[in-house]
């Protein structure tokens, strides 16, 4: 998701709809019986399945591992008062992407358009054209002309429409929980790095046929007042600091045929967090000169057997939840 949110924030995307605050409803007192249960088991049955702030200690090393939200929020207020001692006493802070990252990514764009872009040609040219003015409909909702969204790399309009509309102007305000971390850091004049390439989330969208990744971009449509509602669920769960059940609505309410849906977030899950995870773990243990690391990075990696904090444990860390 951080990267995401880095992605829109390049774009002069403008309309509008765009400058809407998002509002929607906690959906998940009307969710059924048998999936609000889910998201009970969730948060009970997941390694770390709570807590958006812990500490993992050993030896003479601690390492304040923050679950992150990348859009920004009046509720923030709180915990960024908490976390600022946090991140002033540390030697060093680590995203999954740090200004000077950023930058190579806006480079990088600048030089190599065809990151984000259709080569030779268009989204119009191929999708029928009743699937095409569909998505066309739900591109102008938020505030992106057609002729713009017929030349994006399908994998990369899907990650635009499935989001509401009134989130198009959070996304370009950078005032999500990292880059406000980031803010305090650079203040107080405690370094940053990244745990990983600029292009990571490229390389992972990016393999998908072009194909699968256009039939994928239809059936993930969402209709715009379904998908604020997600978005003030999940949010709220966030807040909650129900990490893994955060996730599981994400995967309940997807609006894609459960065959497909259920496949779908496993290769997401592997894709997305247990592999960049599993790659971030080095980059985190590589930092044994910092006797204080502080690793904010969106709050679903910090779950499960395979998140950030599982494998800190399995190095021998012990992990102690904290206030957030």
């Amino acid at each position: 998701m951080r990267w995401i949110v880095l992605l829109f924030s390049l774009l002069s995307v403008s309309a509008a709809q765009a400058s809407a605050q998002c509002g929607g409803t906690d959906i998940r007192t009307s969710l059924p019986p048998a999936d609000q249960a889910a998201l009970t088991r969730a948060s009970a049955d997941t390694p770390y399945g709570e807590g958006n702030h812990w500490l993992a200690s050993r030896g003479s090393q601690t390492i304040h591992v923050i679950g992150t939200m990348h859009l920004g929020d009046p509720r923030m207020d709180g915990p960024i008062e908490r976390l600022t001692p946090v991140i002033e006493a540390a030697d060093i802070l680590l995203l999954e992407a740090d200004k000077q990252t950023e930058a190579e990514l806006m480079a990088a764009l600048a030089e190599r358009p065809e990151m984000i872009l259709l080569d030779g040609t268009s989204l119009i040219e191929l999708m029928p054209d009743d699937r095409w003015q569909m998505l066309a409909q739900a591109a102008r909702e938020r505030g992106i002309p057609p002729f713009m969204a017929a030349r994006f790399q399908p994998w990369y309009l899907s990650l635009m429409l499935a989001l509401p509309p009134c989130m198009m102007a959070q996304m370009k305000a950078k005032n999500g929980l990292d880059h406000r971390l980031m803010g305090i850091a650079e203040a107080a004049g405690v370094p940053t790095g990244s745990l990983e390439p600029f292009d990571t989330i490229f390389r992972v969208f990016g393999s998908e046929k072009l194909e699968t990744q256009v039939e994928m971009m239809t059936l993930g449509l969402v209709d715009p007042a379904r998908a604020e509602d997600v978005f003030a669920s999940t949010t709220a769960l966030y807040f909650e600091e129900q990490t893994a059940a955060s996730w599981e609505l994400s995967r309940l309410t997807a609006e894609i045929p459960a065959e497909q849906r259920d496949a779908l977030f496993a290769q997401m899950q592997q894709e997305l967090l247990t592999q960049r995870n599993r790659s971030w773990l080095p980059v985190i243990l590589e930092q044994e000169q910092a006797s204080t690391l502080v690793v904010a990075v969106g709050a679903a990696h910090l779950p499960g057997q395979d998140g950030v904090l599982a494998l800190l444990a399995g190095a021998g860390f012990t992990l102690t939840r904290q206030p957030f």
